[in-house]
């Protein structure tokens, strides 16, 4: 009788990071820049990838990560478990040993965003990410970005690293102009599009606007496309490319990051499910 080979989980990077200060970039998205000696054990880490935030409970002074024990992960028993988060990982500067992530804020409803606003140089947070990541996009000779404001840090990240002969369009969706950014990026080829949503996870502006973006001929142009953001936008987007634009799944890479309403635990085998799909 065969049995099943044990579950088997990449090599993970852990370490507890201090703040050590914090700016808004715009009125909505806040930049917490942490540091400490477990920085250097980041080197070789693909910013823009996401990774995993360990917000321990007010008053802690320690973060106890789990391990991987027998095919699941496991807390220490006793110990009080952290909140867990995804987040992006904005930049990474070895020289300083700093580390940036950026926090959409949106009043204290969330764990997250209630931690960076709170958050004074010296508290603490956990970061958790894979040793080895894949590069963010493929070289393509197009590229359309499609993001709401949650990412923003990794279409920036993009922006930022694509070649100088790159094209294509970027559409974000903010909730107003005091969220646009400035983004730097040497493909001054890529249009870059702000679409305003004052009600962010409502509507369908961002799916709409993909489908007014002419997409050039797969036999002519090599293509790749990245979008990220809300559950119900990344479902209309997915079926209008794939569906009806007839576009490959190694030309999409999608994402659903949030789902409007629900909470990241709550949502988080619907949000899985659909970035597969």
């Amino acid at each position: 009788m065969e049995t099943a080979a044990p579950k088997t989980f990449p090599a993970i990077i852990q370490e507890t990071l201090t703040v050590v200060r914090k700016y808004y970039v715009t009125p909505g998205m806040l930049r917490i820049v942490l540091g400490g000696d477990g920085v250097s054990n980041f080197e070789g880490v693909q910013t823009g990838i996401n990774n995993k935030i360990y917000i321990p409970p007010v008053g802690a002074d320690t973060i106890y990560f789990p391990s991987f024990e027998h095919g699941a992960w496991v807390y220490p028993a006793g110990k009080a478990k952290p909140d867990i988060r995804t987040y992006t990982l904005r930049a990474l500067d070895l020289e300083k040993g700093e580390m940036h992530l950026e926090f959409v804020v949106h009043g204290d409803s969330g764990p997250a965003s209630a931690w960076a606003i709170r958050a004074v140089p010296g508290d603490i947070l956990g970061v958790a990410m894979k040793a080895k990541t894949a590069p963010l996009y493929p070289e393509a000779d197009w590229y359309l970005l499609v993001g709401d404001q949650t990412a923003l840090p990794v279409i920036s990240v993009i922006l930022e690293t694509l070649p100088a002969h790159a094209k294509g369009i970027a559409l974000i969706e903010v909730p107003g102009r005091a969220e646009e950014q400035e983004i730097r990026t040497q493909a001054n080829d890529m249009i870059i599009s702000w679409l305003h949503n004052p009600h962010p996870g409502t509507g369908t502006l961002l799916a709409d606007m993909v489908q007014q973006v002419l997409l050039p001929d797969k036999t002519q142009q090599s293509r790749f496309i990245y979008a990220a953001a809300e559950t119900a936008s990344i479902k209309a987007i997915r079926h209008y490319l794939r569906k009806e634009q007839d576009v490959d799944s190694q030309e999409l890479d999608a994402y659903a990051y949030w789902k409007y309403g629900v909470s990241e635990d709550r949502s988080s085998v619907e949000r899985h499910q659909e970035s597969r799909d």
